[in-house]
């Protein structure tokens, strides 16, 4: 059984429209954090001295600021997806309601 509604709102231009917008700006966020991920594990696994290089004369070395850059990158991304989803997508989504209501 189909529901009319469901079938109206998939056959709604501006619901084509945000799947497409939404689905390729996911994938774009998506192989940013996994080039910004794998590149810091390469890292790990390919140039441990370099990781290990300290910063001053401290004891803190390069992996650290790069192990809290990818943490802040993750929470960068997702807040920009919030920001994005929730007027852009969410305005296209109550168009297509408004719409498909009438």
């Amino acid at each position: 059984m189909s529901d009319p509604v469901v079938d109206k709102i998939q056959s709604h231009p501006k619901y084509r429209q945000l799947r497409a917008k939404r689905s390729s700006f996911g994938w774009l966020l998506t192989i940013l954090m996994l080039v910004v991920y794998y590149g810091y594990i390469a890292l790990i696994a390919f140039n441990k001295p370099f990781l290990a290089t300290p910063i001053g004369s401290g004891v803190t070395t390069v992996g650290v600021p790069l192990g809290m850059g990818v943490i802040i990158f993750t929470i960068v991304i997702t807040a920009i997806y919030v920001r994005r989803a929730n007027s852009e997508f969410d305005d296209l989504t109550a168009e297509i309601l408004k719409d498909v209501n009438k």
